[in-house]
């Protein structure tokens, strides 16, 4: 009877093995499957935050800060051009010091806008805006002046 009992019990454990091991392949499957969907959703949320963090560095740049201290926007975009720059300063007849001296910066500065290597604040557009409006005569007064 020893015999058959060994027999029993090896057999037991043979079907007992096969059984979990069936179980344990569809849990790896459902596992790989979970880790593949886990790191899509990653991906998702790390490019989500990217554009998050490009929408918002987007519009601390464009939305000027408003409070107490701050006064309310100007009513019209300011835009910027680097060849109408130079074509209004050669109108006028000015270098590129005196016409810094006008808006308000170093010749330099104005020089690297008409290059295209920089471009001005939005303060400085304004600037730019407000020599843009004045005549010939007013701008040799302020000139002058200075």
């Amino acid at each position: 009877m020893p015999n058959i009992a060994s027999i029993l019990k090896t057999e037991i454990s043979r079907v007992a093995r096969k059984e979990v091991r069936a179980e344990i392949e569809t849990l790896k499957k459902a596992s790989v499957a979970h880790r593949a969907s886990i790191a899509e959703l990653r991906r998702q949320v790390n490019a989500l935050e990217k554009e998050l963090r490009r929408f918002a560095k987007a519009t601390t740049r464009t939305v000027p800060a408003t409070g107490p201290d701050h006064e309310a926007p100007a009513s019209t975009k300011r835009r910027f051009s680097a060849t109408r720059l130079v074509a209004h300063r050669a109108k006028l007849g000015l270098s590129a010091a005196s016409y810094g001296q006008l808006v308000g910066v170093s010749g330099q500065t104005v020089y690297h806008w008409e290059q295209g290597k920089a471009r001005p604040r939005a303060g400085q557009l304004e600037n730019l805006a407000a020599v843009r409006d004045m005549g010939a005569r007013e701008i040799a007064e302020r000139l002058a002046t200075q």
